[in-house]
């Protein structure tokens, strides 16, 4: 059914696939980043010259940077088969705005702990990822949970 401005109605949804997809990046972006953080600050044994890190924390970050580079992948992905057609609808785009807004401060903070090595900006800036990393679940989950509702309200018979 085609709505008077030239679209579909209601929200252009992903496959199935995809949806796993988008869930099995994400979750696995998310744990690798929250296993780095216990590992890191929860798990480091007391040596003989300082505190020395877990013997997992370096794989822990390197599954996340893998999980980043997917991320970065699907963000195109999506882009082109989420975000773009259901634009114009207006359909969740407050919660969608936090969600893409989130995850670009995340990739920007991300590209300056690899690549700039300014031991001045270094900690806030790993502060300010590892936090809006954590805080990334909250409205990827709203934006998840609010189209579940919507999509289970317009498919009740009427």
């Amino acid at each position: 059914m085609i709505a008077h401005r030239g679209h579909p109605r209601g929200p252009a949804l992903m496959s199935r696939r995809r949806r796993w997809l988008t869930y099995l990046t994400l979750g696995g972006l998310w744990t690798t980043g929250a296993l780095w953080l216990v590992l890191r600050y929860g798990f480091q044994d007391a040596g003989e010259f300082g505190a020395t890190p877990h013997p997992l924390q370096p794989w822990a970050l390197r599954a996340h940077a893998l999980f980043a580079f997917g991320t970065l992948w699907l963000g195109g992905l999506l882009w082109a088969v989420h975000v773009a057609p259901n634009w114009r609808r207006r359909h969740r785009r407050n919660s969608g705005i936090v969600s893409v807004a989130v995850m670009l401060l995340l990739v920007g903070s991300g590209y300056l702990l690899y690549y700039v090595a300014d031991e001045r900006w270094r900690l806030a800036t790993s502060t300010l990822h590892w936090v809006l990393g954590l805080a990334a679940l909250v409205p990827f989950l709203v934006h998840l949970f609010r189209g579940r509702i919507h999509r289970d309200h317009d498919q009740r018979p009427r």
